[in-house]
């Protein structure tokens, strides 16, 4: 399902389009209230949750809306505290986390959680770093926001991490990180997921003049990052799913648009 975006104008658009994977055909659904690009989306029960997004005014919403599969119709539901657009969201049980994103063009750390079964929000403690075009992933028991683009002040230049926070979902509290634990290499806009109990990042943009190649994956219970098999294509902004325990690294931009699609297999050992 493909959720607003932006158009060959470059303006928002409020289209849904939805593929069917048995029939092999698209098919246009009930269009957006209002048109949206950098939506945050997740999936419950034959129903998706929108968060945030930036209109046609170029401005952040705050918007969560709902839509029913099986009705056709888009519904609202209680706003977001902060408003954002590409924010990172996670489906956990009946909770949604909503991590991160931007408002204009500066990062947000806002951390926020719906509870679908009480239709509210909760603020939880912020991301304690702030920073543009990092990677969140979640495990079974952590949160993790990797890496990213600190956005400098009046006079200070955008500067390449390679930070990790870490919030533990049971004690429900980010967790002091010592810096060796830190990313091998400073990097953002990059690729992330978890497999096989490990966190593993690749490609995406660093202090280098060119895409990066080189992937990482750091292992919770060695509490220490290793160095895996580089990525055949480099790039940067590709979009990205886990499927079938292997890392599927999806178009992007190398020198310019990449319609590479290459997958990451990691082994037990």
């Amino acid at each position: 399902m493909v959720i607003g975006g932006l158009g060959e104008n470059q303006m928002p658009l409020k289209v849904v389009e939805l593929y069917s994977i048995d029939d092999g055909k698209w098919k246009k659904k009930r269009s957006l209230r209002e048109a949206a690009m950098g939506i945050s989306v997740s999936v419950k029960d034959c129903r998706v949750y929108a968060a945030g997004g930036m209109g046609m005014d170029l401005r952040p919403h705050s918007h969560l809306q709902q839509y029913d599969m099986l009705k056709d119709i888009w519904v609202h539901m209680p706003n977001m505290p902060t408003p954002r657009y590409g924010a990172t969201s996670y489906l956990r049980g009946t909770k949604i986390y909503v991590l991160g994103g931007r408002q204009s063009k500066y990062a947000v750390n806002a951390f926020e959680v719906f509870d679908i079964e009480n239709r509210s929000w909760t603020k939880f403690p912020s991301i304690p770093n702030k920073r543009a075009f990092s990677s969140v992933l979640m495990t079974d028991e952590n949160l993790y926001s990797l890496g990213g683009l600190r956005q400098g002040g009046t006079y200070r230049r955008p500067k390449f991490t390679k930070t990790m926070d870490v919030f533990n979902l049971e004690q429900g509290g980010w967790v002091k990180t010592d810096r060796s634990c830190f990313l091998k290499n400073r990097r953002a806009d990059f690729v992330a997921g978890y497999l096989k109990g490990r966190v593993v990042i690749a490609g995406g943009l660093g202090n280098q003049p060119t895409v990066m190649e080189s992937t990482e994956a750091f292992h919770p219970i060695k509490n220490k990052w290793e160095t895996l098999a580089p990525m055949p294509t480099p790039r940067c902004a590709c979009s990205t799913i886990v499927f079938k325990n292997s890392l599927f690294a999806i178009g992007g931009v190398t020198q310019g648009p990449s319609d590479a699609v290459e997958a990451l297999c990691v082994s037990d050992s």
